[in-house]
């Protein structure tokens, strides 16, 4: 048997100082080995680089790295460039993971080359408590909403194939047009049958806080950059009522509105 895969966790930081620690010892609790761990810090004003800092003669598998704040978009692809890892698993700075979650979704990967994609099933913890029920991956389906959470495993070949996280989505939203740009043209996405991630849901939580103009901004990128992929399963653009948008294109075309 040949030597086990690296995986590397990229852990974006921004003013987490609260945090920081206890999702780095998440991550220490694996039961896979072997693991690096490589903390962005994305410009935070807070104490967050002592945090991580203070932790690296604990876990000598722990990169720092500084860059001014440019988003996590930017973030993830500065920690994904240095990382030495085959695999890549992205974190954010404030949640938390399963220690058996990286041994089962790196089994998958092992075992079945036509998967691009391994996640999981995911918990709420924090301000809300409870299941976090999202819908059945369909590639379909993924043209109008993003149904994986940003913490799954894939290969660093199919990110530097995808092209990246779109780093002018400063707003949020990049996990959704990653995933799209990885599968579009194909791949298979597994979900294993465990609790493996908790979204910690604070007041200002950044899937809380997306606003209106960050959705139409989301839209507008995903219509230009996706064009074939979305028109393709959509018959036309992907509109601001999204659910609505085959219905709206149907209606357009029927009454020759384009």
């Amino acid at each position: 048997m040949g030597e086990k895969s690296l995986v590397s966790i990229i852990i974006p930081c921004f003013n987490h100082e609260k945090y920081i620690e206890e999702t780095i010892h998440s991550v220490s609790q694996s039961s896979y080995q072997p693991i690096e761990i490589i903390v962005v810090n994305d410009g935070s004003s807070d104490n967050s680089e002592l945090v991580v800092k203070s932790l690296q003669k604990n876990f000598p598998s722990l990169t720092y790295i500084y860059q001014n704040n440019a988003g996590p978009a930017a973030a993830r692809n500065r920690g994904i460039k240095e990382a030495e890892g085959n695999y890549i698993l992205p974190l954010d700075a404030d949640d938390l993971i399963s220690a058996d979650y990286i041994e089962k979704a790196v089994a998958v990967l092992d075992s079945n080359p036509q998967v691009k994609l391994v996640y999981c099933q995911a918990e709420f913890f924090g301000e809300r408590q409870g299941k976090w029920k999202l819908p059945a991956f369909k590639i379909e389906k993924l043209v109008l909403d993003n149904m994986i959470f940003c913490s799954a495993l894939y290969r660093k070949t199919d990110w530097q194939k995808a092209g990246g996280y779109d780093e002018r989505m400063t707003w949020g939203w990049e996990d959704w047009e990653f995933w799209i740009s990885m599968l579009k043209n194909g791949g298979e996405v597994v979900c294993l049958p465990i609790t493996g991630f908790l979204y910690r849901v604070r007041k200002n939580s950044r899937r809380k806080s997306t606003d209106e103009d960050a959705k139409m901004k989301t839209i507008n990128l995903i219509n230009k950059k996706h064009q074939e992929f979305v028109y393709k399963y959509l018959n036309g653009p992907l509109h601001y009522q999204r659910s609505w948008s085959k219905k709206i294109n149907w209606i357009k075309h029927f009454f020759r509105m384009d």
